[in-house]
């Protein structure tokens, strides 16, 4: 596989990610991802 093509496929992946991501933020999924994340450190250390 040629380098070219490598950077290709690294590229393509990463746009993808980002986009998903600007879609998710756009939905105002980030939040609820934040909420969940608190609630799981909480029961991790005792306290929730």
């Amino acid at each position: 596989m040629t380098e070219r093509k490598k950077n290709l496929i690294a590229f393509s992946i990463a746009f993808v990610g980002i986009a998903f991501m600007a879609v998710g933020f756009y939905r105002g999924e980030a939040e609820d991802v934040l909420r969940k994340a608190i609630v799981i450190c909480l029961e991790c250390i005792g306290v929730g």
